[in-house]
């Protein structure tokens, strides 16, 4: 066995631990709001307040509106995620190696990208919900009332993310299956979502759960930041002591609550 690597595969096992880490790693980086390529350990996204219109005399001048602007500080964490690959067991085996080491690597940072986001969610926003009832069409009427009442655009960009059994009980109601009122299922990254009363539906097995109390979140895309000083990074070394390749997968990432009344608890009984 060499003690290098061809770059032709260690540059192709990269794509494949970043195409894998982007279609089935993260479900909810796509939904947030995103920086990349941050310098440094820090970067800030802009809360904007609101602006207020108002006349002007002929000739006048155009009032200024003094928008708001608070900076929330993002701070970013190295993550890595590494596993041995024995010389010998390759030949042992009938499957391709690299894909599955690489898949289990962009899952982790995945699953890491999605902990990050939850995380920043968890103790945010307005809750609805007492954990004594699953999610029944009150609650998701009561959480869209809130978001309508803060004034959250109703562009598309609101999501809101479920866990398996909330899920269920969505497929339960005919609004959320039926074609007249969700249109076509769509595969967005290899998983299905559903639009629903203007939300964009997701299934997670990742959200907060507590002696059969289950928190999921109705959030609009502007209301979580999510930053990457580096994406999926693949290193590959031959240890010659070990008789192994070490494959380690490594990301500089960060996710901040921006804006509170973007967000809404639904507190679900499992």
């Amino acid at each position: 066995m060499s003690d290098s690597i061809n770059m032709a595969f260690v540059k192709q096992f990269e794509a494949d631990v970043h195409l894998a880490y982007q279609q089935t790693g993260t479900k909810l980086r796509a939904t947030i709001r995103s920086k990349n390529a941050v310098v440094g350990a820090s970067t800030t996204f802009q809360k904007v307040g609101r602006g207020t219109a108002s006349t002007k005399s002929r000739h006048g001048l155009v009032p200024v509106m003094n928008l708001d602007h608070e900076p929330v500080e993002c701070l970013l964490v190295d993550y890595y995620a590494g596993d041995w690959v024995d010389a010998l067991d390759e030949l042992k085996i009938n499957h391709d190696e690299r894909r599955v080491v690489a898949s289990a690597g962009a899952y982790a940072l995945g699953r890491k990208t999605d902990e990050l986001v939850i995380d920043a969610m968890k103790n945010a926003g307005t809750t609805v919900g007492d954990y004594s009832t699953g999610l029944t069409r009150e609650l998701i009427l009561s959480a869209v009332g809130i978001l309508n009442e803060n004034d959250v655009p109703d562009d598309g960009r609101r999501f809101c993310v479920v866990g398996v059994n909330q899920w269920n009980e969505l497929l339960s109601m005919e609004e959320f299956t039926s074609a007249d009122y969700v249109g076509t299922p769509a595969m967005t990254g290899g998983f299905e979502t559903r639009k629903w009363l203007g939300v964009n539906w997701i299934l997670h097995n990742g959200l907060p759960v507590d002696n059969d109390q289950r928190q999921c979140f109705m959030y609009h895309a502007s209301a979580i930041g999510h930053a990457c000083g580096q994406e999926v990074k693949t290193d590959i070394s031959w240890v010659g002591e070990r008789a192994a390749h070490f494959i380690s997968n490594s990301m500089s990432q960060g996710a901040v609550l921006v804006d509170q009344t973007g967000i809404v608890r639904i507190a679900c009984g499992e």
